[in-house]
């Protein structure tokens, strides 16, 4: 009896120095630099699924996805809060080809766009990151990892420029053309190709030494524009775009779809534009340089 008393002392005490250890440890890791790559979709007026436009993970279309690479910056405020600075770029697309949904299939726009974003965020660990001591602590043995799983939010600058494929193989710019008739209609101004977004999501990194993690994120970016697509008011009067054939198509790709009448849904500007990244991300950890520090 007085053995098991004497090794449950031993686990209570060695497991109190361990935590002690690694809340004065944490603090000595908390800068890290971040790369990332993956995929992005569009979650807006084109594409889509083969149902009215949900605007949100329903609507999702495999077909319209397009890569996003990413380099980020996390100091640790505490251990289960940190702040991120990080920039995006890849491309967003959307094309009404893919869906089978009638209005839109008979729509027939397409467009991609270039996506470059500035993030801020704070993020919330659900759990806290912490793994093997052998990597750090002196004479302690191993443990297992547990991975940081965490929650974010924030704000983001963006920059965006929709393009739409024409006739003669070429891609055009489609702010210029003021394909709603920005031009002609005085209610109608032309769009920023800058906007705001607010991103919230989820993400894990799982420790793979002391220096090195891998691990994932998924984030929503709902954003202050409704015109990523270029599409999201009506269609109008087809003489607006009577000196500009360019123009034309692009308001209208198919002419004899008889929902493109003027006043008729081109867009649906009662919701602004989203998108969606999901990468797989690769973390180091910067650590201080401390003279005489001991290796391990």
């Amino acid at each position: 009896m007085r053995k098991i008393i004497t090794l449950v002392v031993i686990i209570v005490f060695s497991t109190q120095f361990v935590d002690a250890q690694w809340n004065i440890h944490w603090r000595k890791i908390r800068h890290e630099v971040i790369f990332g790559v993956g995929g992005t979709n569009f979650l807006g007026e084109l594409g889509g699924a083969n149902s009215v436009g949900t605007h949100f993970i329903r609507d999702f279309d495999y077909q319209s996805s397009r890569w996003v690479v990413n380099a980020g910056y996390r100091y640790k405020l505490a251990e289960e809060w940190a702040v991120r600075g990080a920039f995006y770029y890849g491309r967003i697309s959307g094309n009404d080809e893919f869906t089978e949904e009638i209005h839109r299939s008979n729509r027939d726009i397409k467009f991609r766009s270039p996506i470059a974003e500035l993030t801020a965020d704070i993020q919330y660990s659900i759990l806290r990151e912490r793994y093997g001591h052998r990597y750090d602590l002196r004479r302690v043995k191993g443990s297992a990892n547990i991975p940081n799983l965490y929650v974010f939010a924030g704000i983001s600058g963006i920059y965006f420029n929709p393009q739409g494929l024409y006739t003669d193989g070429k891609w055009y710019d489609l702010q210029p053309l003021a394909t709603e008739g920005q031009d002609v209609m005085p209610t109608r101004e032309k769009y920023s190709k800058f906007t705001v977004a607010v991103p919230v999501g989820i993400g894990l990194n799982y420790m793979l030494d002391k220096d090195l993690g891998i691990g994932f994120e998924y984030g929503v970016r709902y954003t202050f524009t409704d015109y990523m697509d270029d599409a999201s008011t009506t269609y109008v009067d087809p003489s607006a775009f009577a000196s500009n054939p360019i123009a034309a198509y692009f308001h209208n790709p198919n002419p004899d779809w008889i929902g493109a009448g003027p006043g008729n849904q081109r867009g649906n500007s009662n919701y602004n534009d989203a998108y969606m990244f999901l990468t797989i991300n690769v973390t180091y950890k910067i650590r201080p340089k401390a003279p005489g520090r001991a290796k391990f």
